[in-house]
């Protein structure tokens, strides 16, 4: 399904007509000045929740109305995932005049909701954020920006503008099918729990798919709240082979925690990958310190934050389809047996 054609930014006059009061009280309640009844007051800031109005900062008499700044907003700064991908788009940005500003959501919808709507009114010249879920205030504020939003990591979905990412769906097929073509079957994943990371559950839904038409269904699986690291890897690896000796295939939903196990079952003189085999996700530089170079997925990164930041600068047209998708690539490392013949 195509994404809708950009709108144009809306007005005063907008949120006016919506909530049924003059343009100054509608103007009042906004820059929180003046009396206004609560009752207006919630009707207003209503009607402008469900329009996706974002107030403009920049000076009236600014002939674009737009500043040379690009909102980009990632989930984290911690996750090790999330610094090549801005390197991707500052790259592309250097020469265009525009300046990436970046805003964290802690994978917080009502944070992105925050975030989106402080950033908005300052009116970018364009937007770049990670993900297709978002609340229906960031889609409505999104919708309205009258500028290029560019979706970034995930294309398993309708995007708002337009999306630039991998399918993770595919992502999980393609890594079940290079487990089963090795010959592993009883298989285990560790993983975040995924009210929010929507990504890593699109990636466990189609890894457990081609498991299905496989005829197999995972063994055991395992779950963590929190930021990932590699004690958490070593912590559910042990608990998950103690619960389930005989698995001999480990999935992980990140390198991180993928390198913390592999840690781990080295230490207890573990075969790798004959006894067992494990795999990551992301392909992150942590990989080229360990002492086997652990199976994982390039989420193309680098590649998804380039291709985002030039459709923003102008550098490429927006695609007709909405969609610019890369390909996932395996990676074997180490840690994962040959196909079988």
């Amino acid at each position: 399904m195509n994404p809708e054609p950009r709108r144009r930014p809306l007005t005063l006059r907008d949120v006016s007509l919506a909530s049924g009061v003059s343009e100054m009280t509608v103007s009042r309640v906004l820059r929180n000045r003046g009396d206004v009844s609560p009752a207006t007051r919630e009707k207003v800031l209503t009607a402008a929740r469900t329009l996706g109005y974002v107030p403009n900062k920049i000076a009236g008499g600014l002939a674009s109305q737009r500043v040379n700044l690009v909102a980009v907003v990632i989930p984290s700064l911690s996750n090790l995932v999330f610094p090549e991908v801005l390197g991707g788009i500052s790259a592309e940005l250097d020469d265009t005049g525009l300046q990436p500003v970046i805003g964290v959501t802690n994978y917080g919808p009502a944070r992105e909701e925050a975030v989106l709507y402080d950033m908005l009114s300052w009116r970018p010249s364009g937007v770049i954020l990670a993900g297709l879920e978002h609340s229906r205030a960031s889609r409505a504020m999104l919708g309205n920006a009258g500028v290029p939003v560019v979706e970034i990591m995930d294309i398993d979905g309708p995007p708002i503008d337009c999306a630039v990412g991998i399918s993770h769906e595919r992502a999980g097929e393609e890594m079940a099918a290079q487990i089963l073509g090795a010959g592993y079957r009883r298989i285990g994943f560790i993983g975040t729990h995924m009210p929010e990371d929507h990504r890593a559950r699109k990636r466990l839904d189609g890894f457990e798919r081609a498991l299905a038409r496989a005829g197999l269904a995972l063994v055991a699986r395992e779950f963590y709240q929190g930021g990932s690291s590699l004690a958490k890897g070593r912590e559910l690896t042990e608990r998950i082979l103690a619960r389930e000796p005989d698995l001999d295939f480990l999935y992980y939903s990140n390198d991180l925690i993928g390198a913390g196990g592999l840690l781990w079952a080295l230490g207890r003189g573990i075969d790798i990958p004959g006894r067992l085999g494990l795999a990551g996700f992301n392909g992150v530089d942590l990989l080229d310190g360990l002492p086997m170079r652990l199976a994982t997925t390039d989420a193309r990164r680098l590649d998804i934050g380039r291709r985002a930041a030039r459709i923003v600068a102008g550098k490429d047209p927006r695609p007709d389809s909405g969609v610019v998708a890369l390909a996932p690539t395996f990676l074997p490392g180490d840690t994962i047996r040959a196909p079988r013949g």
